[in-house]
């Protein structure tokens, strides 16, 4: 029995396929395990989330700053966005709130997530950004 050249050449080409698409999802699973994460604690898919909570608050501490500057005073949330000091409309994200915390010139803008149940692996840090511009985590209150 003889097996023609084209049909082993499809064979061959079918084997190789299969193992470069296993090799693929070899690195796939690997990488995406080994993805890191902005925080300690919590998961990849919150790295997007948590980027877009930091870029919230550098913008609100920008508008309070230039607030200040201006006004020699703090103002809340609510003011800088009645005073269309804010480009953004909404004063959260992905269950984050923000507030401001006023004590002279000096601020602090917090963005904070109702816990997680009690049995869950994920984590939501809550931020905060102060005059100097510098966003680090804080312990909730």
């Amino acid at each position: 029995m003889c097996i023609s050249p084209r049909k082993t050449s499809g064979m061959r080409a079918l084997a190789m396929l299969l193992v470069a698409a296993a090799v693929l999802f070899g690195v796939y699973e690997y990488y995406l395990k080994k993805m890191p994460t902005t925080d300690p604690g919590t998961t990849p898919t919150q790295a997007i989330s948590l980027t877009g909570v930091r870029s919230d608050l550098l913008q609100i501490a920008q508008a309070e700053r230039q607030n200040i500057a201006l006004n020699s005073k703090c103002l809340s949330l609510d003011e800088l966005a009645a005073a269309d000091s804010l480009t953004m409309k909404r004063q959260g994200r992905d269950g984050y709130a923000y507030r401001i915390e006023c004590s002279g010139a000096d601020f602090q803008v917090v963005a904070e997530h109702p816990p997680a149940p009690p049995d869950s692996p994920i984590r939501y840090p809550t931020l905060a950004v102060d005059s100097l511009m510098q966003v680090h985590e804080i312990a909730p209150r």
